[in-house]
């Protein structure tokens, strides 16, 4: 059984767990404690400083930094990670922090996309199927949803949600929560409708998407307070799943939701 191949400039601690058939171009650093899994590439020049778990088939772009500290001045050294789901491609120079006291993790979810200059601050967790496109910021603590796509030069405030298959138009200022299904871009960030041809591409029926019209017309474009539009389309709406989730996640927001 041949091993991994790991070019003759890199360097690996001891401590490091690396599948059989893993790939480690030159002047890559794997530091301690970091294990990477079965059908991994480690592109030149990345650095995984310590503590960061690949799932099998995770690709990592040049000069790309995982598992550095939480830029956070409570951080006392605790033992904190990263981990990254199976199939996630990481392009160039992307940063990715580990985590603090708070989760103790910073975790990306599988078959995502992170492309260029992306940055992960701590305690960020970032769902499946997710793209946050080229230069990407997410501040600590922020929350993004299955399938939901992050256009370029758009930023985070820490400790927002952004909503599962919501989309971001580049260079957004996004310091509300955004919710589930919906488009959303500018500085300020405001919504505008529903997420459609993304619902459509992901197979939603138009049912659905008829519904989570009814109930963002309810929610954002009517007279009512949060509290009347909840009540009204809970009463008049289909109770579809993807209704209720709707309505839990404006419901439940504690930075409150974009308008």
């Amino acid at each position: 059984m041949t091993g991994p191949r790991i070019h003759p400039t890199a360097i690996i601690s001891r401590d490091a767990e690396i599948a059989s058939d893993v790939e480690i171009g030159a002047y890559a650093i794997v530091g301690d404690n970091c294990n990477i899994a079965n059908g991994c590439v480690i592109s030149p020049r990345v650095t995984l400083e310590r503590n960061v778990a690949l799932s099998q088939n995770v690709k990592v772009g040049v000069g790309t930094i995982l598992g550095g500290p939480p830029q956070d001045l409570k951080f006392a050294g605790e033992e904190t990670t990263v981990e990254i789901g199976e199939g996630t491609v990481i392009r160039e120079y992307t940063t990715i922090n580990r985590g603090t006291a708070h989760s103790f993790k910073t975790t990306v979810g599988q078959n995502c996309l992170l492309m260029s200059y992306v940055h992960l601050a701590h305690d960020c967790h970032v769902g499946d199927n997710v793209i946050l496109s080229n230069v990407v910021q997410l501040a600590g603590h922020v929350t993004v949803e299955d399938r939901a796509i992050i256009s370029g030069l758009s930023a985070a405030h820490q400790f927002v949600r952004i909503g599962r298959q919501s989309f971001i138009g580049g260079c957004s200022r996004v310091s509300k929560d955004i919710p589930p299904f919906l488009r959303a871009v500018g500085n300020p960030v405001k919504l505008y409708g529903l997420n459609t041809i993304g619902l459509q591409r992901s197979g939603m029926d138009e049912a659905t998407i008829r519904e989570l019209k009814r109930a963002y017309r309810l929610l954002f474009r009517s007279d009512l307070n949060v509290t009347q539009a909840i009540e009204r389309a809970q009463n008049e709406l289909e109770p579809l799943p993807e209704v209720k989730e709707l309505l839990r996640f404006v419901e439940g927001s504690e930075r409150g939701v974009v308008i």
